[in-house]
């Protein structure tokens, strides 16, 4: 029997889930805390993941200790600290900031379909990743990054396109990533024997 299905995610243990929705096939890594966040159709993450305010596509692949939406303080003002927006922790007769906590949910990081986040990579705040990209291992990405491309470093760079314009357009054009689950699986075999020009030249796009 399949271990993943469309009916719930596969949640390890250890996970802290807040206002997290799931599509199908979802698989989510032991001790992975995810808030106010959706996880599209197939996607995963390994061990270790800190997600928030984040929107992620379908087919993502995130690695091991990634953080997505990573949080910001508020500079601009006299203190960094938790008291300013948290002061409920601290005094008896102070409330949350709850102005500062919805700015902050509302700076979503988007994660396009079939992308690759590496290892302890970090995606910021109103950062969108486009589709099939690949985010290197340890990269901190600061700035959108196009579909197709990979991009490494502090702040992430773009290194390379993983295919020319042109396929990388018909791939999205093709958005194979839409299909549904008896498609893929009849794809199957085409999918692990082709490179993406031959897949594209079988399935026409």
């Amino acid at each position: 029997m399949a271990r993943l299905t469309a009916e719930k995610p596969f949640i390890h243990p250890d996970c802290e889930l807040h206002d997290a929705t799931f599509g199908r096939f979802v698989e989510i890594g032991k001790g992975t805390r995810i808030v106010n966040s959706h996880f599209g159709d197939y996607s995963y993450c390994d061990r270790m993941a800190d997600i928030a305010n984040a929107e992620i596509g379908k087919f993502a692949n995130i690695a091991a200790t990634v953080r997505i939406g990573a949080t910001d303080h508020p500079m601009e003002n006299a203190s960094l600290h938790h008291f300013l927006y948290r002061s409920s922790d601290y005094w008896d007769d102070a409330g949350v900031d709850d102005a500062f906590f919805a700015h902050r949910q509302s700076r979503r990081a988007t994660i396009g379909h079939d992308t690759w986040i590496g290892h302890n990579a970090m995606i910021k705040p109103d950062v969108a990743v486009g589709h099939g990209a690949i985010v290197a291992s340890g990269a901190i990405v600061t700035k959108d990054v196009p579909p197709y491309m990979i991009v490494a470093g502090i702040p992430a760079v773009p290194l390379r396109e993983r295919f020319s314009s042109n396929v990388a357009d018909r791939l999205l054009a093709l958005a194979w990533w839409d299909w549904d689950h008896a498609r893929l699986r009849a794809a199957l075999e085409d999918f692990r024997a082709f490179p993406a020009e031959a897949f594209l030249e079988k399935y026409g796009g």
